[in-house]
């Protein structure tokens, strides 16, 4: 028998919950909210709770979100809770959305209406009727162009601010903890059942976002980088095509790439391969499965130009990051790559470590095959979407890094998803409060400076080069080079390499 202690014993309680309705689990479990423990039989479950809080994604469509976001002002939606992950519980919605301020509940059926409600206030389980004159209802279809709105009849009712679910007065949802909504007596806000949700209360995934506020710009930027014009993209892919590490053994500087899964690591690779190919390519495999793409580890060189010489540079991919125990790139496997016993097009095997007999393993590896740089890869939409278990899982892979004296910069991708500001204007970047303000959370979570996150956004569905895109992505690129530096540099302090 097996225990698992968590601080948020309710998330656990929600966890086994949405587990028991899993094909094929058949685990005895014993929940104790009290002592805040988990037992269980099956290891099926233990994978499923190291899975349940993977990477979670919005089900939202593009025209979907337009649609939502233009009942707000300048705002952004960060998700906080997903049915089909969370479960359909109020136990779980309540500890993933209480007490996190303005928040929008978007409800899915397969009449294809997209619906919920809006609330300014705080869920905190009062048990009391919440005077709200800024919450509403809405419905959003494919057939209407603009989303339906309503807003209660007295101008002043929120919401009911119970222990079960969302209850707007006419609709409760997660009452009971189930997909179906429930119609309320009252007549607290009027709608026609049919505009609202096709008379289709049967949910297929409902979703909570917190609703942030995109404050203005910053008078001043918070980092001051030049990304006007062509001149600053030739000086940098000037600087690069002529750089050379400083131990005169090592032709190419080696920087490994590693994150959770979809969080941009190949992405980068095609991104700065584009900028000096001259055009949008795609070599590294790239997508939005819910499993790693990369299952090799892969050491990618680019060429200065078509046909030209190679750049001083190897970035090396690998497979994501993933949260259960036989799933995603190991810890040890980093350790291997990190001190260059894994060669280019080695097969990973999740359920193992890396086979110092295996093909692909090279036992003598010297200082050009070992990493000079690692690269922690993170959505910027995703940074307080981590689980504790992946930021412990970060935490070690960085304990041992540290250990080997490895240079450690963290990429904070998909900059102009997470900011709309960012998105309307690349140049906003540096004066974004939003962007600071999520280098600095990452800064805390992974215990680097905040002068080691380097955000940046990567080619995905364009077809023509941006310059602002190619500078954010060379400056990346100049850092990896200047931090690889510093390690050699402390080599030839610990007299390890002169030449």
């Amino acid at each position: 028998m097996s225990i698992l202690r968590k601080d948020k014993p309710h998330l656990l309680y929600a966890c086994f919950m949405v587990a028991q309705q899993r094909p094929g689990f058949c685990g005895r479990v014993c929940c104790d909210l009290h002592y805040k423990e988990l037992y269980f039989h099956d290891h099926q479950l233990q994978t499923f709770l190291g899975d349940v809080m993977s990477v979670v994604k919005s089900s939202l469509s593009v025209g979907q979100e337009k649609k939502l976001l233009s009942l707000f002002g300048h705002v952004r939606l960060h998700l906080l809770y997903k049915a089909s992950v969370h479960g359909y519980m109020n136990i779980a919605f309540h500890s993933r959305c209480d007490g996190q301020g303005p928040t929008v509940l978007v409800a899915y059926n397969k009449a294809g209406f997209v619906f919920g409600g809006y609330i300014s206030k705080d869920y905190a389980q009062t048990g009391q009727v919440i005077n709200d004159d800024k919450a509403f209802l809405y419905s959003i279809t494919d057939q209407r162009e603009k989303p339906l709105r309503v807003s209660s009849t007295n101008g002043q009712y929120g919401f009911t601010d119970g222990v079960y679910g969302l209850n707007v007065g006419a609709m409760w949802f997660l009452n009971n903890s189930t997909a179906t909504v429930q119609i309320v007596a009252g007549n607290c806000y009027t709608f026609e059942a049919e505009e609202m949700h096709g008379n289709d209360l049967q949910l297929t995934e409902c979703e909570v976002y917190r609703v942030e506020e995109c404050v203005g710009l910053l008078e001043t930027p918070w980092r001051k980088i030049d990304l006007e014009g062509y001149g600053t993209k030739e000086r940098l892919m000037d600087y690069i095509k002529n750089y050379k590490p400083e131990v005169k053994s090592v032709v190419q500087v080696r920087v490994l790439l590693v994150g959770p899964v979809g969080a941009g690591k190949s992405s980068f690779f095609n991104s700065i391969n584009s900028v000096f190919k001259g055009h949008v390519t795609g070599q590294a495999n790239t997508g939005s499965a819910g499993t790693s793409l990369t299952t090799q580890f892969r050491t990618y060189s680019i060429k200065a130009e078509q046909g030209g010489k190679a750049l001083p540079l190897v970035l090396c991919d690998t497979m994501g990051l993933e949260e259960g125990p036989s799933a995603g790139l190991d810890i040890d496997d980093i350790n291997s790559i990190l001190k260059g016993h894994v060669q280019d097009r080695y097969q990973f095997n999740p359920s193992m470590s890396v086979q110092t007999d295996g093909v692909g393993f090279c036992k003598s590896p010297s200082l050009k095959d070992t990493i000079h740089c690692v690269v922690y890869v993170l959505d910027a939409c995703k940074v307080t979407l981590l689980s504790a278990k992946m930021v412990d899982k970060l935490a070690a892979i960085r304990k041992g890094i540290n250990k080997l004296g490895v240079a450690q910069l963290v990429l904070l991708t998909k900059v102009d998803e997470a900011c709309p500001l960012v998105r309307e204007d690349l140049t906003n970047i540096y004066l974004s409060h939003y962007i600071e303000r999520m280098t600095r959370e990452v800064s805390v979570c992974l215990g680097v400076s905040q002068s080691c996150v380097l955000p940046v956004k990567n080619y995905s569905r364009e077809f023509e080069l941006d310059v602002h895109t190619d500078i954010l992505l060379l400056t990346a690129v100049v850092q990896m080079l200047r931090y690889s530096n510093n390690y050699f540099d402390d080599i030839y302090q610990d007299g390890e390499q002169s030449e």
